[in-house]
Parts: structure tokens; sequence; C-alpha cells
């Protein structure tokens, strides 16, 4: 729901700030939160949202009553994972357009971008806000800060199908607009809005766009970096030429692949999406098709696992009544998750493993939005472990710095020698890493459309975890701000000098170029640079 919405549901009415005061002395006593908070119910029943605890504290606070204290406020925060992998996510839906795409999975509705639905959770406060960018990020950064969430480095997801097909014009409008929100002035140009947001109080530490493999050209990558943009979602779907063609997918599995090569040699951070149970497929033909994603030079830095869900607005509709398509049960799709999610390698990220659609769109099949936590029930049962970053990231947990171990991961994906480079806990627990790409000779030439690039390794990402961090703010035991990054930033100049590289780029973004300045990078034309 939009902000004006939740706030007239979690209005903080006197009595009810004086049953959050009672429910936080509690907890500042030692009890849990949600023991407190059902020990001082509302007179009208239920119980007092989490919201309304925030806002007293943060009100407390300011009065001068209560000290601040950032261990409190972690324990009272409302859905503190959201901003537990070290950044707060916004995520922002771009208007209807047509798509160049006709995958027969597709969802088709004429209020919302091509393959999304209204409905869903985060594509509804597009709808609410009429896509307006603008609206949509003030509206997500009032309700993050009114739940307790700090929102001073924002990962900026642009959701909407195709990107990259919209018309150039409505593209930079559309970032400029978001970052108008997150720097609380307009600007004129883009230009001037990115230069705004390095000092503001809504630093972008990444955008994200989604788009096609037959989108992507050094042309249009020198494009996206000129917007800001620091990683690509693309949805391959699968990696076999049969099963894309019967899905109309438009493209093929060779072009996914050049597509993966031109963002990794121009230092962009790489989410494809991958669907089994597309027409044609089987369990087993998915079981293989995943098993490409790592051994063909895909190698994905994060992955969405999508499998296909049959939609009545989608051409499989009629495929499914005809009797050529069957989706598969709830079950197959465990066991076969179950299967893949521990071979995924350590240095990529599962973020999903099934839409966000509400089951009452599913005409068959899986019905379950809860499918990763049956997944990791499973994989449990069979006394396995899933290494993917998500499933290993510190998270909440205190890092004592004496204790980590900096490993260097070492693999080989489309025509770049990859390091990733991690600071893991004797738990094996990831409290930051870095990705460091060397260009091979065959590597794809990208440096016409971006000179920066000329004789540089690129580091694509730097990311250290724990609960998101204002900028300039310590908690003790945290992650954050315990100099893991320059310790990285070092280890990678010294890893590419070691190769022959003259030059060390960084993909940095916006709100992260004073940085990387502070560390010895010097800004080029669209990346940061530093000599070696």
């Amino acid at each position: 729901m939009d902000f004006e919405v939740w706030q007239e549901t979690h209005e903080p009415t006197p009595e009810r700030q004086e049953i959050a005061r009672r429910v936080l002395e509690d907890v500042r006593r030692g009890m849990d939160v949600v023991r407190a908070l059902r020990r001082h119910p509302l007179p009208e029943g239920g119980y007092l949202p989490k919201s309304i605890l925030v806002q007293t504290y943060q009100r407390l606070v300011e009065q001068g009553e209560w000290q601040e204290d950032a261990h409190f406020l972690a324990a009272i925060r409302m859905k503190p994972v959201r901003t537990l992998s070290g950044v707060t996510t916004v995520t922002v839906l771009t208007k209807p357009y047509p798509c160049p795409g006709k995958c027969i999975f597709c969802p088709t509705d004429v209020r919302m971008p091509k393959s999304y639905l209204p409905d869903e959770p985060g594509a509804m406060r597009g709808l609410q806000n009429e896509f307006d960018p603008y609206r949509q990020v003030a509206s997500r950064l009032e309700s993050l800060a009114a739940t307790g969430h700090p929102t001073d480095k924002i990962e900026l997801l642009i959701l909407g199908g195709t990107f990259t097909a919209y018309r150039r014009d409505y593209q930079e409008w559309f970032i400029r607009r978001c970052f108008d929100a997150l720097n609380e002035v307009d600007s004129a140009r883009l230009e001037e809005a990115h230069r705004r947001n390095e000092t503001a109080p809504h630093r972008n530490v990444g955008l994200v766009i989604e788009t096609r493999p037959d989108e992507i050209t050094p042309q249009e990558l020198a494009w996206l970096r000129r917007l800001g943009v620091t990683k690509v979602q693309m949805g391959v779907q699968s990696l076999d030429d049969r099963i894309l063609a019967l899905n109309q997918r438009g493209h093929t599995a060779a072009e996914a692949l050049q597509a993966t090569a031109l963002l990794r040699a121009a230092g962009f951070k790489i989410v494809l999406h991958w669907m089994p149970n597309l027409l044609g497929a089987t369990p087993q033909s998915d079981r293989e098709d995943f098993a490409r994603l790592w051994t063909q030079g895909y190698a994905p830095d994060e992955i969405k696992i999508y499998p296909c869900q049959l939609l009545q607005n989608a051409d499989l509709y009629a495929y499914w009544e005809r009797g050529e398509y069957q989706p598969y049960t709830t079950e197959e799709l465990i066991d076969l998750i179950a299967d893949l999610k521990p071979t995924v390698p350590e240095y990529c990220r599962i973020n999903r493993i099934i839409r966000d659609i509400p089951s009452t769109n599913v005409v068959a099949g899986n019905r379950r939005t809860s499918l990763r936590q049956d997944v990791l029930a499973e994989v449990a049962r069979r006394g396995q472990r899933c290494h993917c970053i998500r499933c290993r990231e510190v998270r909440n947990e205190r890092v004592d710095p004496n204790t980590l171990v900096l490993r260097d991961l070492t693999y080989t994906a489309a025509y770049a020698e990859e390091h990733f480079l991690q600071f893991v806990t004797p738990q094996d627990r990831i409290a930051g890493y870095l990705r460091l790409s060397l260009p091979l000779p065959d590597a794809p030439d990208v440096t016409s459309a971006l000179p920066d690039l000329e004789g540089a390794a690129l580091i694509r990402e730097v990311h250290v975890y724990g609960q998101s961090l204002p900028v300039g703010f310590e908690l003790p035991g945290a992650a954050q701000h315990i100099g893991l990054g320059t310790q990285l930033l070092n280890r990678a100049a010294d890893l590419a000098r070691a190769r022959g590289f003259r030059r060390l780029a960084v993909i940095a973004a916006i709100g992260t170029r004073l940085y990387y300045e502070s560390r010895g990078f010097q800004r080029g034309g669209l990346y940061l640079i530093r000599d070696l």
C-alpha cells in the first residue's frame, strides 16, 4: 500500500503512544518484543503495530528522554531483514509500454508493463502512484523511515520488463525523477541530479534495470552507464534453443551468452532469470539446463529462479487447455529445486525461488508462494547445505575482525578470469566480498564505446554485509565500517597488478563516487579509475 493508506491504518494516537511507551520499557528491561506487545493489547483488540513502536522510540530520543541505542532499534525494527544485506532496496515500476518479446508464458494486462500483474506487491505500489517515479521513491522512503530502517544508502531497482526498449528520453526522465526524490530537490538535468546525489540524504549505492539478451550492445551499455546503472537483470529463462523456440522467447542461448560476456566486459553485476517448467521442459531437462549456467560461461553473480506459473492471461493458457502443457506439482518443484540449490557456487546469490504472484492468479500447478522455505526444509531434511551468498551472509551477527579470513575463489566465466574475494567468519559466514574481473584475450571489445576500460581490470562489486548503517555511524560488532572494503580494494589492486593490468576500473554507483575517490580512484568518463 502507499504511505497515505499505511498512515491511516497505523495512526499513532496519544493512547497508542502511551501503550507503545509501556511496551518499549518492557523491551528495555530485557523482554522479547513479541511478548511485550502481547502483554499490552490494544483496547479495540489486536496488538500495536511495530511502526508505532519505532515512531515512539524515535520521539523519545528526539525529546532527550532516551539515549539513542542502535541495538535497541534493531530489536524493535519492522522486518529487519529488508536492510540486513547492508543496503536498503527501493523498487519502482515503469509505465505500461510495448515489449519486443512475444513469450507465451508472460501475462498481459493493459494496466501494467509486460509480465507484471496489478496485485503483485511490488507492482501494486507503482500502479497506486500512477507509475510516477518521484512519488514511488518518496512514498517508499517515508514508509521505510517510519518503520525504523536507515535510508541513506539506497539500491534503486527499476522493474517493468525490458527497460532498454523504452524511449531514451523516458528512461532519462524516469531516472532523473528517482534521483530527485532521493535528493529531496528537483534538478533540471540528469547530470545535475547525479552530482547532488553524491552528498544527498539518500545516496544511491546501486541502480538496477531489467532487459533481454537481444537488447545488449556496447553502445547500449555505454548509455546505461551514463544513466548510472550498475547492475543488469536479464531474463535468459532457458539455455536450450529448442525450449527457447517453443516458448517464442525471441533469442538463442548463444545470444544470451554473448550478452552476458558484454555485461561482464563492461563491469556490470549480472543477475540472470531462469525458468523451470517451460513448455517442452521436464524436471530432468531442467536439471541439465541449470548445470549449463555454471559450465558454459554464464556464471551469474545473482540468479532468480522463476518456475513458470500458468496464468489465464498468458498465451500458454491455450496450450494447457489443449492438453499440450502440464505444470509441475508443488512436490515436483520442491524436489527439483532442492536438487539444484546445493549446486550453486559460492560466488552466486539466489535472490528468489518464485515470483511474488498471488496464488489466486495461478490456474494450475504450484500455488505456494513460500516455496523458498519449502525447498530449504527439504535441503535440510536431506542433510545438505546451500553455499550461495544469501545462505551465507553474516546479516546481523556480530563480527570480530581478528577472526576473519580472506579467501579468493577464482573461476573462468564469459571470457574473463573472475576473482571472488570474500571475508568469512570461522562459521563460514560472509562479512564482505569483492568481484574482480580480469578480461581474457578473447573477451568482447567494448572499449570503443567505453574507452575508460582500455587496459583495465574491473571491480564489478564491493559489498560489506550486516545491518545497513547510516554513513559515519558505528555499531560495535557490525561488519560495515571496519575497513573491509578498503582491504578488499587493495587486494584487488595487487591481483590486477600481478596480472599485468595498467589500471583498475570500478563501476561506481553515483552515491559511492566519493568513497572510491577517498581510496585513490579518479574520475574517468563513466567509471572511476586507479592507475596501477
